[in-house]
């Protein structure tokens, strides 16, 4: 595979997903419907899919593609596949709440190892480069050039003082109970694929998901956490997380700084 080509076409698309998106955001008003698992998709899922799919398989038309929006390529299964969630945490867009996110993947042999993760509300940026470590860029954006980048690693926590985030949509008595196991100094809320980052920024030291995520929910941001240090496991045994599951569903996580003392389940 060729990664320079791949951080240049996948830093191109989210941005240019992020600017079609921003222009629906910044609408008065924007179509929102519900699909068949009565989950909310609006006009701006869905130009974005279209954007990213085509350039998608014009760069890369060897490498099966799997996407949020198009249910049919849902049932392929292959050793290496990209995945693309073109705005993940609807529910934060359709409240005009910004925490919401552009998410592409390329996985290997279970692994997400090349991924970005635009927040186009929050001007963030976060990507793998050519090598896999992770990076932000900062703004303002260009399609053309890039911007001013800098090297992100996790934390090294202090178990004593743990820094959290968790889920500002899906938050529950489940979650809480967990984080309350660990010794916090503070609990961060944040929607979408967002928390991953504040992991691998390290402005957070662990980010659990008790609840229902799909593998475009989570292989972006699982790229850029992976690429900055960080670690993600199974809820429930702390086994290695992995992708290409079958139907794309994932189990419960903890995304993490190593030196995070995990509790069990």
């Amino acid at each position: 595979m060729d990664f320079d080509k791949m951080e240049t076409v996948f830093r191109t698309l989210a941005l240019q997903a992020g600017a079609r998106i921003m222009e629906i955001y910044d609408a008065d008003d924007f179509e929102v419907k519900a699909k068949s698992d009565d989950s909310p998709v609006t006009e701006a899922d869905e130009a974005a899919d279209v954007l990213i799919s085509a350039g998608l398989r014009a760069a890369f038309p060897e490498v099966t593609l799997v996407t949020e929006e198009q249910a049919a390529s849902h049932s392929e299964t292959a050793a290496s596949f990209l995945i693309v969630d073109p705005l993940d945490g609807t529910k934060e867009f359709i409240k005009r709440r910004g925490d919401f996110t552009v998410n592409i993947a390329y996985v290997v042999d279970g692994v997400p190892v090349r991924g970005v993760v635009f927040a186009p509300a929050k001007a963030r940026l976060f990507y793998t480069d050519a090598e896999g470590r992770s990076v932000e860029e900062v703004g303002p954006f260009s399609e053309g050039k890039k911007g001013s980048v800098k090297g992100i690693s996790v934390s090294d926590p202090d178990n004593s003082a743990l820094l959290v985030v968790a889920s500002k949509s899906h938050r529950d008595a489940a979650t809480d109970a967990y984080i309350g196991k660990y010794e916090t100094a503070d609990m961060k809320s944040a929607g979408s694929s967002l928390k991953f980052c504040l992991v691998a920024t390290g402005e957070a030291d662990i980010y659990p998901r008790l609840g229902r995520t799909m593998e475009w929910d989570t292989a972006a941001g699982d790229a850029v956490l992976r690429g900055a240090g960080g670690q993600m496991v199974r809820f429930e045994d702390h086994a290695p997380f992995t992708y290409g599951k079958p139907g794309y569903e994932n189990p419960f996580f903890i995304a993490y700084a190593p030196g995070v003392d995990l509790k069990g389940a």
